[in-house]
């Protein structure tokens, strides 16, 4: 059955207008971003089908091309839009962090450097520069690859923490393994920054390892 001829309370798009998009389930969320079905599959039933192919929604978003394109009722346009829709996604994060206002939610950081950083397959060492008042200035990559006391430079990162004229930086970094749990490395790299920031008046506020599911602070573990 199409999904124009069920009950106007149980289509997708009529749901979220009533309820709010909280109150739709993965499948009905990807089929108003379908918009249409498969020959004797409803857009709700190809969404099921592929929440099921990928084995869930984050790796089904984070497919890459060739793979995303080569389900059936996918293709070219559809990845462009999907791909055009989570850019958005990560702008709008953002944004609101960029208001010119003192950075106060700490959830809202989270948010944002687990849109930037989970989907990356390597590696990778970001700064987000605040200036005296706490106040975002810059969200940059710094590093890429393995980290270990010979990859991140305490120097570029003050030269560059100058540059901005920053007062405070939060770190963040990601481990593609999917694990948060800081390691020793981890622990090393960030005593030598905040040791060589602290030279120049600079304070380190954090430093957040993303995971698969979860994202560590080293300043709720009493580590900074």
């Amino acid at each position: 059955m199409a999904i124009r001829d069920w009950p106007e309370g149980e289509r997708p798009r009529e749901k979220l207008l009533t309820l709010g998009p909280l109150g739709l389930s993965d499948a009905e969320l990807l089929a108003i971003f379908l918009r249409v079905g498969v020959k004797g599959r409803s857009a709700v039933d190809l969404a099921r089908d592929l929440l099921a192919s990928f084995g869930g929604l984050r790796q089904l978003l984070e497919a890459d091309q060739r793979r995303f394109c080569a389900e059936h009722g996918l293709g070219t346009a559809k990845y462009a839009q999907l791909q055009a829709v989570l850019e958005l996604s990560r702008r709008h994060l953002a944004s609101q962090l960029e208001r010119g206002g003192a950075l106060t939610s700490p959830a809202l950081v989270r948010a944002y450097l687990v849109a930037q950083m989970r989907h990356l397959g390597h590696e990778e060492f970001a700064a987000l520069f605040l200036d005296t008042q706490n106040r975002v200035i810059r969200f940059e990559s710094l590093f890429r690859g393995t980290l270990d006391s010979a990859s991140v430079y305490p120097r570029e990162v003050a030269r560059r923490a100058l540059d901005l004229r920053a007062g405070a930086i939060i770190f963040a970094h990601n481990h593609p393994s999917g694990v948060a749990e800081p390691s020793g490395a981890d622990r090393r790299i960030t005593d030598r920054l905040k040791s060589a920031l602290e030279l120049f008046e600079i304070r380190v506020l954090d430093h957040f390892v993303v995971g698969d599911g979860e994202v560590v602070s080293f300043a709720e573990r009493g580590w900074l």
